[in-house]
């Protein structure tokens, strides 16, 4: 790999919406380059990019395909994204890897939700991007319409470097607006002298000098032009538009010239920055791309192949690596022998000698490499994704599948950070999380073919909180006597609601629990996790000391279990203030049974109520959608915050939600807005459930404890 040098070497992302033919045009520019003997088709089951069998059945991409080519004495490193919002994940790990973005955006359909997403996402990054408009051959094309909306929505920096011939039906070949030919082809859709102009004048932004001698002699020559274009890529005041049909093949060979021509190399594009050494002696180091400078990369994706075993795909940022050298994990601090360095070709592999800045490869047989790990000494910044919120709680279809569903879900779970597995400690249930029900449908049916394993799905509980909203107080005598030694202990206790913001002991005990609020304080024990006090205020000796930690022990066996409806309690102290033993009978369970007991009915004689999840949304929408938004937030005891507006006739609503309300609303929100709106969730704080609704869940956990009896 290393017969290129850093300079010769380009990162290309294919991102945007679903079915807007991202990968049509991978598998065309592969077959133009000649990089594969035939031209796959999504149509029919042969596409490079989307091999796995669930792409091949749905017929859309599902993970990222790392593909190359070579082309010009360039070697063009080409990951074909998902579409679909569902496995942003994988889009959004893809960016991290590139030094441009290529925005797909379908003629027919327009912007669409992950254009726009995927657009700004590659802008946060710093990553120079280029807009192709596809499928210019399909039906109700409205070229000029499209063009404005673009200019809208994404600034007057994307600007046409190529023009359509025709459209629709007529769409037979595009024509250059960077050197355009003497005289317009016919059936030419603009005005080539002022798209010719708007270029230019884009480009020049970018360089002081040249824009100055453009106003002054009115002109610059194509050389000049050509040397400021990747300055002009780079800082985003130039945004390429290129006109194609990946299915008819037109356009295509003009974007591979691009690509080549115009693509930012790992030297032009945005420097990465990693953390050399740790502690006090930590500090931010700028990475070289060069294959002389200290070897980094990073893992920016992970599988796990049935033939190949544990495969991780690494971007190398700087340096260089060889076959026999051992990779040093940064966050592990360990360092593994690989099976050797892989170029990858959509499902093909082909053993390399070495790698240098700028490559992407894989290695196998390291299963402690994750997403995000540093590979070397240098350790660079974690990747971000979003938060998952759609949750189902799962368990085995078959028996005897318990130990085997965590181990297959883990392994999932490790090739997609957008997909989580949780144990509830309070419903006792498995969850797994993802971006929607699609999403979760596709890692059911992995289950089923890579690991024979078929599980059953249901509504996971919400994790409702019990607190108390008042002092509560109560006693309980445990006495049983059923020959020989019987047992008896009585506890007399009462029961403080805790401020929600106590989060560590001496904030405890500067608030609540000293001497001026408990004159005979003797102890005091706190569990963060909680928010739960336990406060030894016994005199004289009414309870023996032996015995206070059976009391103790008694409480905390009620926090999991609940007094209310059998949610996990939270934000309360118990202070344990007399009792009774016995000489003969009293026992630590007898204690720590009559600790639990008069717990129970002092928490409910103290305004017990139910605390709910309330999360965070940010729901972006067409703007004429607003107000059906609004009123639909309403019905779901939303409170809306915030409201803004944004470029393309968009609107972005933040509000927050109890996750009760909210746990189906992707189903909702695309009803609503036709597919076009997005929204992201993230947990904000637990709030006292409304009484009337407290009422219903109480019932139903009573209804459910009766049945259980």
């Amino acid at each position: 790999m290393s017969k290129f040098h850093v300079d010769d070497i380009r990162n290309v992302a294919l991102v945007g919406h679903a079915a807007c033919g991202k990968t049509t045009l991978a598998d065309t520019l592969l077959f133009k380059a000649k990089a594969v003997d035939r031209r796959g088709s999504v149509d029919d089951g042969t596409s490079v990019a989307d091999y796995d069998e669930e792409e091949k059945k749905r017929k859309f991409s599902i993970d990222t395909a790392v593909l190359h080519l070579e082309y010009k004495d360039k070697r063009i490193n080409l990951l074909d994204t998902p579409g679909y919002p569902d496995f942003v994940g994988n889009a959004l790990a893809a960016l991290s890897a590139v030094e441009t973005a290529v925005v797909v955006v379908s003629a027919p359909n327009g912007i669409e939700v992950n254009t726009r997403r995927l657009f700004n996402e590659a802008g946060k990054r710093g990553l120079s991007r280029m807009l192709i408009i596809n499928k210019l051959d399909a039906d109700n094309i409205h070229f000029p319409e499209l063009l404005d909306h673009l200019h809208a929505t994404f600034g007057n920096g994307c600007v046409l470097f190529n023009a359509p011939i025709g459209q629709g039906a007529n769409f037979s070949g595009v024509v250059s607006v960077l050197n355009p030919p003497a005289s317009p082809p016919a059936g030419c859709l603009v005005d080539l002298a002022a798209a010719r102009s708007k270029l230019v004048d884009a480009i020049i932004e970018a360089d002081e000098s040249v824009m100055e001698k453009y106003l002054m002699e009115g002109t610059v020559s194509a050389d000049e032009i050509a040397a400021v274009l990747p300055k002009a890529l780079a800082t985003g005041t130039v945004i390429p538009i290129f006109c194609t049909s990946a299915k008819k093949d037109i356009g295509v060979a003009e974007l591979l010239d691009a690509l080549a021509a115009f693509a930012l190399s790992p030297v032009q594009g945005k420097k990465r920055t990693a953390v050399k050494g740790s502690g006090d002696k930590a500090q931010e180091v700028a990475l070289e791309p060069s294959e002389t400078a200290e070897f980094s990369g990073q893992v920016f994706k992970a599988i796990s192949d049935k033939f190949v075993g544990n495969l991780s795909f690494i971007r190398v940022y700087s340096g260089k690596v060889t076959a026999e050298q051992p990779l040093h994990n940064a966050r592990s601090n360990k360092a593994s022998r690989t099976g050797g360095l892989l170029e990858v070709q959509g499902k093909t592999t082909k053993n390399v000698p070495d790698a240098v800045a700028g490559d992407i490869i894989a290695v196998s047989k390291v299963d402690d490499l994750k997403i995000g790990d540093s590979v070397g000494n240098l350790k660079l910044p974690q990747l971000s994704f979003p938060t998952p919120m759609f949750g189902l709680a799962v368990e085995p279809k078959a028996r005897g599948d318990e130990q085997k569903i965590s181990g297959s879900l883990q392994k999932i779970a490790d090739e997609d950070h957008t997909f989580q597995i949780t144990r509830d400690s309070q419903t006792h249930e498995m969850v797994i999380t993802g971006m929607s029900q699609l999403h979760l449908d596709v890692v059911q049916h992995r289950l089923k073919r890579r690991f024979d394993l078929e599980v059953v799905t249901h509504e996971p509980k919400i994790p409702y909180r019990e607190t108390i909203q008042a002092k509560g107080e109560a006693d309980y005598r445990h006495k049983k006597q059923s020959g020989g030694r019987g047992q008896f202990g009585e506890v007399h206790l009462r029961v403080y609601p805790l401020d929600r913001e106590i989060r560590t002991e001496e904030q405890l005990v500067e608030k609540f629990a000293n001497k001026q609020h408990f004159e005979k304080l003797r102890t005091v024990h706190y569990d963060p996790h909680y928010n739960f006090a336990f406060l030894d205020h016994i005199v004289g000796g009414s309870i023996p000391n032996q015995f206070i930690p059976a009391v103790e022990k008694g409480c905390r066996e009620l926090l999991d279990r609940g007094a209310l409806a059998g949610y996990r309690m939270q934000d309360v102290a118990v202070e344990v203030h007399f009792g009774k033993d016995h000489a003969v009978d009293s026992s630590e369970q007898a204690f720590k049974t009559a600790g639990r007991m008069a717990f129970k009915k002092a928490f409910l004689a103290g305004r017990p109520v139910l605390l709910e999840p309330i999360v965070e949304l940010e729901v972006t929408i067409p703007s004429k959608y607003t107000g059906t938004i609004l009123s639909d937030m309403n019905t779901k005891r939303g409170r809306i915050e915030n409201q803004d507006s944004l470029p393309g006739d968009l609107t972005v609503i933040k509000a927050k939600a109890p996750l009760a309300e909210v746990t189906r609303y992707k189903a909702s929100l695309d009803s609503i807005t036709q597919g076009q709106g997005f929204y992201t969730m993230e947990f904000s704080h637990y709030d006292v459930v409304p009484g009337n609704v407290q009422q219903q869940i109480v019932s139903k956990a009573k209804v459910t404890d009766e049945e259980e009896e």
